[in-house]
């Protein structure tokens, strides 16, 4: 008998924690208050949230994941901060490979997003063109010829910098962390002669944007996949971050499902600051056969040019 399909879903949401003071004791004292984005429906699922505030709204932007293709395009989820009552949904990058962990964030006046985009071999910038942050051009490559995932960005000591993993066998985008720096956002950037600077499956795919610690030191949410894929989040701290050195400090503890959730507890990987809010993403696993027809009817589809 063929065995029964592992399918991950994932549920994102809004934890009123500032991400600074982030922790297993600060996530499990919130988990009352925590927002849930709205269910994405029969065999699909929201996960790696980013966010940014505007005004009263708080926009939500999330890979939005369909079994039934096995691929994802991002959609922004608009959040009311006064009513407290979700306003809508838009689907604002699609492409026609396989997008995710669309972080977002402003600088020089425009909001920029990186999204995963690992298929197309690039990790590539975009703009929003617009005020409604629902139109996007690509911008330019910050890094061309490698199957980056998960570019995290974030500017620091003057220069900017990225911390990515790449896609490989044997499991090489949960294990290994690699770093580029920059003069600007646009480049050019310069990987690390010394990549990857953590080969380490308890914690090295990037979880969510780098921030600086209450001491002043950088900080880098990290997975944790000794679980599974994303069982849970790690923080890793950065006392020495140059061109020429890396140092990595931290990571103990591990944040996981549980901590804010009765029935999506198999996992927690991503971790993102957005002012006074964190926003997160937890995981339940589904052993359903669904899946197998979802496989073969994918398949057929293919083999007949539909």
């Amino acid at each position: 008998m063929l065995k029964t399909p592992r399918s991950d879903f994932w549920q994102v949401g809004i934890v009123p924690v500032r991400i600074e003071d982030a922790n297993a004791r600060t996530l499990r004292a919130a988990r009352a208050l925590v927002t849930w984005l709205p269910d994405a429906g029969r065999w699909r699922y929201l996960a790696d949230p980013f966010g940014l505030a505007r005004g009263d709204a708080l926009h939500v932007f999330v890979e939005a994941f369909d079994y039934r293709t096995k691929r994802a395009h991002i959609e922004r989820h608009e959040f009311g901060l006064s009513d407290l009552a979700w306003r809508g949904q838009a689907t604002v990058l699609e492409r026609p490979f396989h997008l995710s962990y669309p972080q977002v964030f402003e600088h020089a006046g425009q909001t920029w997003m990186v999204p995963e985009s690992h298929q197309a071999g690039e990790i590539a910038l975009y703009r929003a063109t617009d005020a409604s942050l629902d139109r996007w051009a690509r911008e330019c490559a910050l890094l061309s010829g490698l199957p980056g995932a998960d570019a995290s960005l974030f500017e620091h000591g003057g220069r900017w910098w990225m911390f990515y993993t790449l896609v490989g066998r044997h499991g090489r985008d949960q294990r290994e962390l690699h770093v580029a720096h920059a003069p600007g956002l646009t480049g050019p950037w310069t990987p690390l002669v010394g990549n990857p600077v953590r080969n380490d499956r308890r914690g090295a795919r990037p979880a969510g944007r780098p921030f600086v610690g209450r001491d002043g030191v950088p900080v880098l949410p990290v997975q944790d996949s000794t679980g599974g894929y994303g069982s849970a989040t790690r923080l890793l701290r950065l006392p020495v971050l140059t061109p020429e050195r890396v140092v990595i400090e931290g990571g103990d503890e591990r944040l996981t499902g549980d901590l804010l959730s009765d029935s999506h507890t198999a996992g927690l990987h991503t971790l993102t600051g957005c002012g006074s809010f964190t926003l997160v993403d937890v995981k339940r696993i589904d052993r359903s056969r669904g899946r197998q027809w979802l496989d073969l009817k994918r398949r057929l589809r293919r083999l007949l040019g539909g």
